[in-house]
């Protein structure tokens, strides 16, 4: 079991110290690594990514909040980070060291005057499960098993101190430059601070609910308002296995496909019918019992306009591929193209877009997809380590595409990455506004 903290910083004062050593811990890294290149040492590249990947880790980790959260959205792309950090940060999603009892308790007389022993008719003392903004407690009331999420202290205060700190480390370890990231990085700001709103957490997650019901093999568990505030929300405890378990074990082919279809329809029906959309697709958000999904958590969730689904989705239509002005003119129309660019960026831009909408939009191009298939992530985990390698796109001024495309390409990923896990064949129709 991981080892539970006592205590977190929640002045910003102090949470900055913590992520200003980190980022200096970081830097001198780099100074060490690329003095001994100027002494032709021939230091080794993977062995700086795993000092720096460890003090990152390690400092976020302990802040939770901001700094764990963006680890967490981190590592579900891992072509987006060296190994080593997408190794560390994937343990965000499950490993994060949990608050002990005292400081629980403290919440809870804040939130509610009572401490939980004297709110539930059992209370478990150790959290069953931490991880970035909160943790999940085990509880009971009046014959019902109850899960209550617990925000950590300081969280929703400190998360744009933590963010502006943390940018800086952010931006040297993705090499990007600040000025064309704002958009970008607003947004995740702004998803962010939304998670840190239980009330808002409540209330989507009861609209999603209802507006998915009909999707066969999909539950959604009950809140219980009474029991809730604004940093803790109490729900049914749903007994089964989360989504990686059930994939690593032994369930059969159809189960997994069951399952796979589940998510893919719950998918689909809230990008393009609903435009709004469940936005944190990592297998801990998802437990099977009797064959049936439950959807745990909603505290990230996107809204995207008609007009941008419209931009973004004409990339899967084949016909769009094949014809390079009609591409070229989309790539504008999202801005992924700038009126600035020279020819030679407007080339690379066009034919790395035509390799990568080929194999992405692929899955839509099939009627069934079989993502049993490993070779269809690994190519694109292959594409992902060449685009991150490739010096051209950090050397192109100015900022590109839309900052909804974030969202839209997490979700997308994240549910590639667990219909692969799945092994599932999935029946996909084309998106709702080509049919």
């Amino acid at each position: 079991m991981t080892p539970s903290q006592d205590s977190i910083r929640t002045s910003p004062v102090s949470r900055m110290a913590s992520l200003a050593g980190a980022g200096a811990r970081v830097g001198l890294n780099y100074l060490k690594h690329y003095g001994s290149r100027a002494l032709a040492l021939k230091p080794s590249v993977t062995d700086l990514h795993e000092r720096n990947a460890g003090e990152v880790y390690r400092t976020f980790s302990e802040l939770k909040g901001g700094p764990l959260k963006l680890a967490q959205m981190l590592s579900i792309d891992q072509n987006l980070l060296p190994a080593a950090y997408a190794r560390l940060f994937a343990q965000a999603q499950h490993s994060a060291p949990p608050l002990s009892y005292p400081l629980v308790a403290r919440t809870f007389r804040r939130e509610f005057g009572r401490d939980p022993t004297e709110m539930f008719d059992t209370f478990s003392r150790e959290a069953v499960h931490g991880a970035s903004i909160g943790q999940v407690h085990k509880a009971s009331k009046d014959g019902r098993t109850l899960a209550v999420k617990i925000q950590y202290p300081g969280v929703a205060t400190s998360l744009r101190s933590d963010l502006r700190f943390v940018k800086p480390i952010a931006l040297q370890v993705l090499g990007l430059r600040e000025s064309d990231i704002m958009d970008y990085f607003r947004e995740v700001e702004s998803k962010l601070l939304e998670e840190t709103d239980y009330v808002r957490e409540r209330e989507r997650s009861q609209e999603l609910a209802a507006d998915c019901a009909h999707i066969e093999g999909l539950r959604f568990p009950t809140f219980y308002p009474d029991l809730c505030s604004a940093r803790i929300l109490t729900m049914d405890w749903v007994e089964g296995v989360t989504l990686d378990h059930f994939a690593d074990g032994s369930a059969t082919q159809d189960a997994r496909d069951k399952v796979g279809q589940s998510l893919w329809d719950f998918y689909d029906h809230q990008v393009h019918r609903l435009l709004r959309f469940h936005a944190d697709p990592h297998p801990g958000n998802f437990v099977i019992r009797d064959g049936e999904v439950w959807v745990l958590d909603f505290g990230c969730t996107k809204e995207i306009s008609a007009e941008f689904h419209r931009k973004m989705f004409r990339f899967v239509d084949p016909v769009l591929l094949g014809d390079r002005t009609a591409l070229q003119a989309a790539l504008y129309d999202l801005a992924v193209l700038l009126p600035t660019d020279s020819d030679a960026d407007i080339e690379h831009v066009v034919v790395s877009c035509q390799k990568w909408l080929a194999l992405l939009a692929r899955p839509f191009h099939s009627g069934t997809f079989d993502f049993g298939d490993e070779s269809f992530l690994r190519e694109i985990y292959e594409m992902g380590e060449q685009n991150r390698r490739d010096d051209l796109p950090r050397t192109m001024r100015g900022q590109r595409g839309s900052a909804d495309t974030i969202y839209v390409n997490r979700t997308f990923f994240g549910l590639y990455s667990l219909l692969t896990r799945l092994r599932a064949r999935v029946q996909i129709p084309p998106p709702a506004m080509s049919r």
